[in-house]
């Protein structure tokens, strides 16, 4: 399929579905792209739309082979007029503390002997950049945030740990995140955050969606027990 207007390239993905790749020179300029590219598509409310699954520079769309094809989805995509304002982020911003160096989510040695940098450093570059949530997944709330400084890229590990805390900032390449629930995970820890990103017993409701902001802010062990005591999550003082 031959793209068209902000698009670099169109691919079929199965019978149903076709994935939209963002053209622009950097990633948070191709991810504005698929945001606005998602809202766009979102208020037409085509009929035959099943679902949208954005990620960092492409968007798959699922449609409903019943009432249109490949062909029909390609001519209706065609039609669209983006956002002139796709240079600016959309979504809505997140501040979210962060008790860093909490002793159940705490690879700050291991960061410093990788990356040369003392723990306060590690923290400042870790809590002065705005992150831009590129895509959701793996978990449900689980936020893969970008980017980060430069100094801090560390790879994932090399032994993943079968149990990582709900709340854990992480850090992996150029990315950040939050385990928005207790699983597997292969991230290096930064410490706890104690706003839920995810209540399964609040309509399944999840805190951080694909083209938000967020930025993180450090607090001490009282006040990350006082917050978390706010949202009914327990936490060992230990």
């Amino acid at each position: 399929m031959k793209p068209f207007g902000k698009l670099r390239d169109i691919q079929i993905a199965a019978e149903d579905g076709v994935i939209l790749y963002a053209a622009g020179e950097s990633l948070p300029e191709k991810n504005v792209v698929i945001q606005s590219l998602v809202e766009s598509i979102s208020a037409k409310k085509y009929e035959w739309l099943v679902e949208l699954i954005p990620s960092y520079d492409s968007v798959m769309l699922v449609f409903d082979m019943w009432q249109a094809d490949h062909h029909s989805v390609y001519c209706a995509l065609s039609q669209l007029q983006l956002d002139a304002s796709t240079d600016k982020p959309k979504g809505l911003h997140h501040s979210l503390p962060v008790w860093y160096g909490a002793p159940q989510a705490n690879d700050l040695d291991q960061i410093a002997l990788h990356t040369g940098l003392s723990k306060e450093a590690i923290i400042n570059l870790h809590s002065n950049i705005t992150y831009r949530a590129y895509a959701v997944g793996f978990a449900p709330g689980f936020a893969y945030l970008g980017e980060l400084d430069p100094a801090l890229t560390v790879p994932r590990m090399a032994k993943p740990r079968t149990k990582v805390p709900a709340g854990a900032v992480a850090i992996a390449d150029r990315q950040t995140a939050v385990y928005p629930s207790e699983s597997p995970g292969g991230w290096h820890l930064l410490g706890l955050c104690p706003i839920p990103l995810y209540s399964p017993k609040d309509g399944a409701r999840v805190l951080i969606s694909a083209g938000d902001t967020v930025s993180f802010t450090a607090i001490d062990q009282t006040t990350f027990l006082q917050l978390a005591a706010q949202h009914g999550l327990l936490w060992d003082k230990g």
